[in-house]
């Protein structure tokens, strides 16, 4: 069957002239191929899409030494972007936009593609951690919003040409009952009929077929003095729609809301690496603190077990009672239940990660066995940088991803509208009508009178073509057609209900914009109580060192005991463990912040061009002598 169509398209190819196509370019993952060179040019066979990658870059596997995954920021990030799921589906978005472009372009309805922004992973655990809530997620609050394909109005013409080819072949016979036309009483008709012609639509809203017919007829009749006679035809039709469906801007609103669409994918894809990007520095950060508090808790599970003995050996000696010794016992097993949690908590964050920055998750056996060791530390600087507020509020509104989709949107309404406009408009169209006509054929050899006929129509088929093309037998004709409904209720409906819903558009933008301003602003407030709880936990913590070293250098010196120094130490567990909740709440904060004001993927150094591709140039940070692990 795919031959005998190969075979057609070949037979057309060689017969009709290729139309230009335009060049199918889509980008990496999603090829598009043609099956065949010559069925390429004019499309009779479907178009291949490669195979989605389910495997992973391999940069993952490299980062991997001696059973630990060794991971930077900047490793991070580029994993992420090769391999994470949600940014992978979430790039399939621009090709299928061009797709939609292409079938516009072609005469087509609009299609939707849109997929919404999937928010990403979250920590396993945020005990102690104060997040900034200010409706950033991935924009949310500030409308999603994919592109626009409802429509009303005037339906776009088929701008795709068609060219057409009609044969019939038949035998007819039919019985008479008056001999004095035909001179027979069976008149037999062997009758061969072609057409082929060549239609075309314009976004001006023209209308043009050009035809080409031909009909040979033999009977076995006397009368005719042609037999076999050929007749034939040159059919030019052309008509203008001059009020509903006129003009440029009527038909070509697909392809213009196509071409914003478009753009409005490149921004979904955009906000997906944004929100996947702060996702994964969330966790990155989270399972830092996590190992933080690993160690601080095993500091704290060693200080009360030192209680204990201390406790038991006085017991022994009889200089505190018993029940002290069950209470440090019981602090002792507090303290190693806050260690397993804090364990389990780096366990099930490590899965969290890997499943992330992985696209086939933990199911290979060599990732879920690996454990991940950060290579970054949080580090908060000593201030922070800050422009006026006026001037973040304007790099908001002038970089987030979301505003500029609602403003594609409100344009895309806008050119929709005119189309629905049109709609109330009557039907009126003038058509033009141009056929030469022309006939041939030899001398009927059964016709006593055929020396009767013109010689001007013996001849060939070269004779019938002649005739066509000198324009022997014109025929002209042109008129109009005029469609008026009556209280058109349908169309006014459209109207109305396209410039309500392009008022609410045009509030919802303001709304979003109001929105930013007071996401930007909350996020700068959230930054600065972040600072100010690190620093007093850096305060804290300071004191407690001190109020340790002074106890120290008095059970040094005889005048304290043991359990006061435990006691301070126990405090300055407690002092860290705050700390460390204190940077991860300032490193939560920072990445609101960064997001709010959109400049996510420039301080992070990401590129959407290789985000876009899912390749990353950069090589791996991993240092050659690696440091201590910690366990």
């Amino acid at each position: 069957m795919n031959r005998f169509r190969n075979l057609i398209a070949v037979l057309i190819a060689s017969v009709l002239p290729g139309f230009p196509q335009s060049e199918v370019s889509i980008s990496t993952p999603a090829r598009v191929r043609f099956a065949d060179p010559v069925v390429r040019r004019f499309n009779f066979q479907k178009r291949m899409v490669s195979p989605a990658r389910l495997t992973n870059s391999s940069r993952l596997e490299s980062l991997v030494r001696g059973g630990n995954l060794y991971l930077s920021v900047q490793d991070v990030i580029a994993l992420v972007l090769e391999n994470n799921l949600d940014i992978a589906i979430q790039r399939y978005g621009p090709p299928l936009a061009r797709e939609v472009l292409r079938r516009a372009q072609g005469g087509g309805f609009l299609r939707g593609v849109d997929t919404a922004i999937t928010p990403g992973p979250v920590s396993v655990s945020l005990a102690g951690v104060s997040v900034n809530s200010n409706g950033l997620s991935g924009g949310a609050g500030v409308g999603s919003g994919g592109g626009i394909v409802i429509q009303y109005g005037p339906t776009p013409p088929q701008l795709d040409p068609v060219v057409f080819a009609y044969g019939n072949f038949q035998h007819l016979t039919t019985p008479l009952s008056n001999t004095i036309l035909s001179q027979t009483t069976a008149l037999t008709n062997d009758q061969r009929q072609f057409q082929f012609g060549y239609e075309q639509q314009f976004l001006t809203g023209t209308s043009a077929s050009l035809t080409f017919g031909s009909s040979r007829s033999r009977v076995n009749s006397p009368a005719p003095f042609l037999n076999p006679s050929t007749s034939g035809y040159l059919d030019l039709y052309i008509t203008q729609n001059l009020l509903q469906g006129f003009g440029v801007p009527v038909n070509n609103r697909n392809i213009r809301v196509a071409k914003n669409n478009l753009k409005v994918t490149d921004l979904q894809l955009k906000r997906q690496v944004v929100t996947t990007v702060n996702a994964i520095l969330n966790l990155y950060w989270d399972l830092v603190s996590f190992n933080e508090d690993v160690h601080i808790k095993q500091t704290a599970l060693a200080t009360s077990e030192r209680l204990l003995d201390d406790n038991k050996k006085q017991a022994e000696l009889g200089a505190i009672s018993r029940i002290e010794v069950t209470r440090a016992a019981a602090e002792v097993a507090t303290g190693k239940q806050d260690l397993l949690i804090s364990q389990t908590n780096v366990a099930q964050q490590e899965t969290i990660l890997k499943n992330a920055l992985s696209r086939t998750g933990v199911a290979s056996a060599w990732l879920d066995e690996v454990h991940i060791i950060p290579l970054d530390r949080i580090v908060v600087p000593a201030k922070d940088e800050m422009k006026p507020v006026t001037e973040l509020v304007a790099q908001a509104i002038a970089e987030r991803p979301e505003l500029e989709q609602l403003r594609l949107n409100l344009e895309s309404s806008k050119v929709n509208l005119t189309g629905t406009k049109n709609g109330l408009l009557p039907t009126l169209q003038a058509f033009v009508d141009l056929q030469n006509s022309g006939l041939t054929g030899p001398l009927n050899p059964l016709s006593n009178g055929a020396s009767q006929a013109n010689p001007y129509f013996v001849g060939g088929y070269g004779n019938l073509l002649g005739e066509v093309f000198r324009r022997n037998f014109p025929n002209y004709s042109a008129g109009f057609s005029l469609n008026i409904p009556f209280r058109n209720r349908a169309a006014q409906s459209d109207l109305v209900t396209d410039e309500l819903q392009l008022r609410q558009s045009e509030l919802q933008l303001q709304r979003a914009i109001n929105q930013v301003r007071v996401d930007v602003k909350n996020s700068l407030i959230g930054l600065e109580q972040a600072r100010a709880r690190y620093e007093n936990a850096v305060a804290s913590r300071e004191l407690a060192e001190e109020t340790l070293k002074a106890e120290q250098n008095r059970y040094k010196y005889g005048v304290s005991e043991l359990t006061l120094v435990i006691q301070a130490e126990r405090d300055l567990n407690n002092t860290r463990s705050s700390e460390v909740q204190a940077m991860a709440n300032y490193t939560h904060a920072k990445i609101a912040f960064d997001e709010s004001v959109g400049r996510t993927l420039e301080v992070n150094g990401v590129s959407m061009e290789e985000a876009s591709n899912g390749r990353v140039a950069r090589q791996s940070s991993i240092p050659d002598a690696l440091p201590a692990v910690r366990r």
